[in-house]
């Protein structure tokens, strides 16, 4: 937490309405994992699994889910729990999401002052909506539009025929090419590139390298996206790679070529998805995990870490390896797998009273 938010336990029981066990004037300015916390600093507790933790933790407040109460460990833990602040809630991560909101907004970030700073260069066809901040060396191209109340910090390439929505926070050095659209209240973190060519080659007719497939479609990002740091995606080969309202990009994340992605995704680090794959609404990428062209993921559906997925996902599946099978399925192939060294053994043993096998 940061250290202009001080807070008792007794202010932090009224901000979140919990339910306060132990003292209300126990001084919170820290926010630390039960391991790590000290006397003034505040820790959570989501689930009975971490129960254990809390009676060894120092954290001098603690927010506590409350369905840890009904499990017997739990509550047994909560009982041992002396001298310190309990906050009970009934979701402690959700507790905690409104907490680190009361600490953004009291927080100070450093923001372009309204206006065209003279290092920018924006071309005298661009039109740039009412206070709108441009940070130093920002770059607008030739028709480009950005909307009302936008940021735009510093190092940010902007080509020709952009469309940026109004509201949106576009963070330092991001590259966005010609003729993408964005929509409005957009987070763009630092890095990122929209609108580059997809990895499209074929093979020469003479049989000496390659030739490159020129992409002259576009990139299209639905209001409320946030895309993290060095994630890079695709224009089209034609038509858009398109990003649907409200879905969520993790860092590192590639999007190829005509890729069209639901609402409301959550797409964690180092993902990859190729050219023409499709996500449904509401589909989970766990991290790492591979999409192949052509493929189409159906709504709902959980793919896990470092799966990859090589054929079509039916809505609401969860999904788990490479290739990616339902869950059960891997996990019984996982368990499988460890015992074979042991069955090698035996198998190479023999029989009792055989020889050895080489």
């Amino acid at each position: 937490m940061a250290a202009s938010l001080v807070i008792t336990s007794g202010e932090l029981a009224a901000l979140l309405g919990a339910e306060l066990r132990g003292p209300d004037d126990v001084r919170v300015s820290g926010l630390a994992s039960l391991e790590a916390a000290g006397a003034d600093d505040l820790s959570f507790v989501r689930d009975s699994r971490f129960s254990a933790r809390l009676i060894e933790s120092k954290a001098g407040a603690v927010l506590v889910s409350r369905s840890v109460l009904g499990d017997e460990s739990g509550a047994a833990a909560v009982e041992r729990v002396e001298g310190r602040a309990l906050l009970i809630v009934d979701d402690a991560d959700l507790a905690l999401v409104r907490l680190l909101e009361q600490v953004a907004s009291r927080t100070p970030t450093w923001v372009p002052e309204v206006g065209i700073p003279a290092t920018a260069r924006v071309d005298a066809t661009a039109k740039v909506g009412r206070d709108v901040r441009l940070g130093a060396g920002v770059v607008v191209g030739a028709g480009s539009r950005i909307g009302d109340n936008t940021v735009v910090q510093p190092g940010t390439v902007i080509g020709a025929g952009v469309e940026i929505g109004a509201g949106c926070v576009i963070h330092a050095n991001v590259t966005i090419l010609d003729r993408c659209r964005i929509g409005r209240e957009v987070v763009i973190w630092p890095g990122v590139v929209l609108g580059s060519d997809g990895f499209g080659y074929r093979p020469s007719p003479d049989g000496r390298g390659v030739l490159k497939i020129p992409h002259v479609g576009t990139v299209e990002i639905g209001d409320r996206v946030e895309i993290g740091a060095n994630s890079c995606i695709d224009r089209g080969k034609f038509g858009a790679t398109s990003i649907g309202m409200g879905t969520k990009i993790d860092n590192l994340v590639q999007i190829g070529h005509n890729c069209v992605i639901g609402r409301w995704c959550l797409i964690c680090g180092c993902c990859g998805l190729a050219g023409s794959s499709i996500l449904e609404d509401g589909v989970t990428l766990g991290g790492a995990a591979t999409i192949s062209d052509n493929t189409r993921i159906g709504a709902g559906s959980m793919i896990g870490a470092r799966s990859g997925v090589m054929s079509d996902i039916p809505p609401g599946s969860t999904m788990l390896g490479t290739p990616a099978r339902p869950v059960r399925e891997t996990l019984r192939i996982y368990a499988v797998m460890g015992e074979v060294p042991e069955m090698i053994r035996r198998l190479r043993k023999g029989p009792p009273g055989e020889a050895r096998r080489p």
